[in-house]
């Protein structure tokens, strides 16, 4: 199962423009809006764009980064003088920052400004709680969601506290307890926008998280993580996801659903040539063949039957 992204890449993504306090002219709020715009382009970028090269993602961020960063660096200094202001600026140099895989300090030191200055500025919590889980203190970002959470119910912070809770469920004594919390905050997340991809997509990857938790024998979570996929395609914004085919395919593998499997498969691996989707495609093709040359039949038999058969080789090699 293809892993869904780390913290810091969902959360930051999605979460929306900062909101500066209304300042006595309009004009004021250009510089700090134009960085956030810049701001929201770049993990747009780093969302979409899975070129073979990782390098070159790395460069192309690098450099969507550094523009952005100097859209804060050109910022008045009076138009970061009250706390409110002076929050948001942290909170998109915070942002910024961290927006590579690695854990950044010094994108933690200025999200960690943010909300010391302006407590109520949801994202900046729901990014430092990102962050710090990309240095892997896993208490802490759930520390960071909660405060969040505390400001009201919201889709963003309930899908984050969701994957925390899968992720911590890996180095503990009682896995199941928290993969059901992880369900049901991914429940909580899809009833507050039943029409949001990112929610369905995080539902889907939760019920296939407790298949695999419950000992991969229960089908019925597996039917509800690829209704749950199924539901998140319908949103558009979710077309250039490469993990949700990934993830969606490999239930469909366990559910015996091998066409569709393949075709999922096929379409991570076009999406995000690095994923490694076409390396589970060559090896089904060439079991295929191999199972397709070793028999001797007299009668043709369906492609589903030579998968299930390809598989059930695979499985026992």
């Amino acid at each position: 199962m293809s892993a869904q992204k780390p913290a810091a890449a969902s959360a930051c993504a999605s979460s929306g423009p900062a909101r500066p306090e209304p300042p006595e002219e309009e004009g004021n709020r250009a510089p700090l809006e134009r960085a956030a715009e810049a701001a929201e382009e770049l993990y747009r970028l780093r969302d979409t764009f899975f070129p073979r090269d990782p390098a070159e993602k790395a460069a192309a961020l690098r450099a969507r980064a550094d523009a952005a960063l100097a859209l804060l660096d050109a910022l008045p200094p009076e138009q970061k003088k009250s706390p409110q202001q002076r929050g948001v600026f942290e909170y998109l140099r915070g942002k910024i920052l961290d927006v590579f895989p690695d854990y950044h300090k010094e994108a933690e030191d200025h999200l960690s400004k943010a909300v010391k200055l302006n407590p109520s500025l949801v994202d900046a919590w729901l990014c430092l709680g990102s962050c710090i889980w990309k240095k892997g203190d896993l208490s802490a970002a759930k520390n960071c969601f909660m405060s969040a959470l505390r400001k009201g119910s919201d889709k963003k912070i309930l899908c984050q506290l969701s994957m925390l809770e899968r992720s911590m469920a890996q180095g503990s004594e009682d896995p199941a307890v928290l993969v059901e919390e992880s369900i049901q905050h991914a429940k909580e997340a899809v009833m507050l926008d039943i029409k949001d991809g990112n929610s369905w997509y995080n539902m889907g990857n939760a019920y296939l998280t407790s298949f695999f938790v419950g000992g991969a024998w229960d089908h019925t979570k597996l039917h509800h993580s690829v209704k749950a996929y199924q539901n998140a395609e319908k949103d558009k914004t979710m077309s250039l996801n490469p993990d949700l085919c990934y993830n969606c395919a490999t239930a469909d593998k366990y559910l015996e659903n091998y066409e569709r499997a393949l075709r999922g498969f096929e379409a991570a691996a076009l999406k995000d040539p690095g994923l490694g989707a076409d390396r589970e495609v060559q090896k089904i093709v060439s079991l295929l063949d191999k199972l397709e040359n070793a028999m001797k039949v007299s009668k043709p038999i369906e492609l589903s039957q030579y998968i299930t058969m390809l598989f059930r080789l695979q499985s026992s090699t």
